[in-house]
């Protein structure tokens, strides 16, 4: 058939095919022309027309058997039928033991001034492991880098967003006194919650009803004021040596020097406003007041845990200030064990929760993160090595109480709520640490619990892995799980 016997429907698609053709002739010629490929590129252009063939397998309609994930992880050396990069590297990122630069084939020795102390103390900043990444603030503050304010009876050295400006929801004070000394009469903006270190210590209060409070609380066990209740803190004779305890405020702009104390308030105040104040029966009454704060100052004689507050026509406080952390049984878990108080066996503590865990040699806290709360940590023994993963690939590892240094400081360490991060311990003594929130009530999310009660087609679709591993992941929180055999 002639080109003039066509129909006007076929004259019309033939005339449209004609520009088609000529392309198709013109690119011919041009790829005949043009150098052959080399064997990367075909090769990355084949890898990734085949993954991308496969991704679509999975998603489009076929007339043969459905792919499931299962039957693609028959083998580890495949990936799942939905993978679409490429696995994970298995390489040992444990920290390093010396004190060059290098993991692996990367870096170079240190030529220039170095800090060996500190580099041994830090090998993960040194080194990091090849799993970091991005850019992330420092999450950790050493307390013998902190300044320290010493007094006659003992001293107090402070955290706050000055040191770790991401801290912002709460900051720590470290305070010492000696027997018989006095953190002298004060009260503050904040809550105040207190755990001890070492000794005992004698807490006194009166609330906003005249309702008072005296209790001995000594080394693992807990105090809380909510804010604006005035009170004292003095070391009993229990510990020759006196007491030491961790002060948590519910404000990263905590400051230890704006503190309302007794003493500078009285000394700012005109001597005829005292006497009118206190009915004073002479004038000499209030002559030998303090010019200026004691802030800590010994008293002049050492308390006994057998005293007693004074009686109140108002009765004392419905809710001790004071909590036996030390005679709470610890829940067992297969790495370790937790203890955690918040508001609803604490009552007063309202402001602030805490889970006080400890790490076998080897094993873990798990991977977790907190909803909605930051989290303060204090590291009271033992060696962590904790990495926090702040979304967008940005993930940075942290050295606490580093097992290569020669001295072990207690160490502050802070992760911002939702971050996910982990607690391993990898030295060769039990760890134990502090989580702190500002919150009334401890919760967590658990990585494990969280996969195990997910459809397990969905969790082998995104992770690769097989029904056997799947049916290795607990659905109650493991919290601190054992390291591998």
């Amino acid at each position: 058939m002639s080109v003039d016997e066509l129909s006007p429907e076929s004259s019309i698609m033939h005339s449209a095919m004609l520009p088609f053709c000529v392309c198709a002739l013109l690119l011919a010629k041009l790829s005949g022309a043009a150098p052959a490929a080399s064997s990367s590129i075909v090769s990355s252009s084949v890898s990734s027309s085949a993954a991308s063939a496969v991704f679509a397998s999975s998603v489009s309609p076929s007339s043969g058997p459905a792919t499931t994930a299962s039957d693609a992880t028959q083998s580890s050396s495949f990936l799942p039928a939905t993978a679409t990069v490429e696995p994970v590297s298995s390489e040992s990122n444990v920290p390093i033991s010396g004190n060059e630069p290098i993991r692996g084939g990367l870096g170079a020795p240190i030529q220039g001034p170095t800090d060996d102390e500190m580099v041994l103390q830090n090998p993960d900043f040194l080194a990091p492991p090849t799993t970091d990444h991005g850019s992330f603030d420092n999450v950790k503050w050493p307390f013998s880098l902190s300044h320290n304010r010493l007094q006659t009876g003992g001293w107090a050295r402070q955290q706050n967003v000055g040191v770790m400006p991401i801290a912002t929801e709460m900051a720590g004070v470290n305070m010492r006194l000696v027997p018989g000394a006095v953190r002298e009469l004060h009260w503050h903006k904040t809550s105040e919650w207190a755990y001890v270190l070492k000794g005992t210590t004698q807490i006194s209060a009166v609330d906003q009803e005249g309702r008072n409070y005296l209790a001995s609380v000594k080394a693992g066990d807990l105090w809380y004021f909510p804010p604006g209740i005035p009170h004292s803190l003095q070391a009993t004779g229990d510990d020759p040596e006196g007491s030491e305890f961790l002060l948590v405020f519910d404000d990263g702009n905590f400051s230890e020097d704006e503190t309302f104390l007794l003493t500078d308030w009285l000394a700012h105040t005109p001597m005829e406003v005292i006497q009118r104040n206190f009915q004073a029966l002479g004038t000499d009454d209030w002559n030998s007041l303090p010019s200026e704060e004691l802030y800590i100052f010994p008293a002049g004689y050492v308390p006994s845990d057998s005293d007693t507050a004074p009686s109140s026509p108002q009765g004392q406080v419905p809710l001790p200030f004071s909590f036996a952390l030390s005679d709470m049984e610890a829940t067992q878990l297969s790495g370790g064990s937790v203890k955690i108080v918040d508001s609803t066996i604490f009552n007063i503590s309202t402001e602030t929760a805490v889970a006080e865990v400890t790490v076998q040699p080897g094993a873990i806290r798990e991977m977790h993160w907190h909803p909605t709360d930051d989290e303060w940590s204090f590291f009271i023994e033992g060696q962590a090595r904790v990495t926090v993963f702040a979304s967008q690939s940005n993930a940075r590892t942290f050295d606490y109480h580093c097992p290569f240094a020669a001295t072990h400081a207690g160490d502050v360490g802070y992760v911002p709520a939702a971050m996910g991060h982990y607690v391993e311990n990898i030295g060769n003594t039990t760890l134990k640490f502090l989580e702190i929130f500002k919150t009334d009530k401890f919760t967590d999310i658990s990585l494990n619990q969280w996969l195990a009660l997910t459809p397990p087609e969905l969790v082998k679709a995104h992770l690769g892995i097989s029904d056997e591993t799947v049916g290795r992941l607990s659905k109650t929180k493991p919290v601190v799980a054992a390291g591998s055999a």
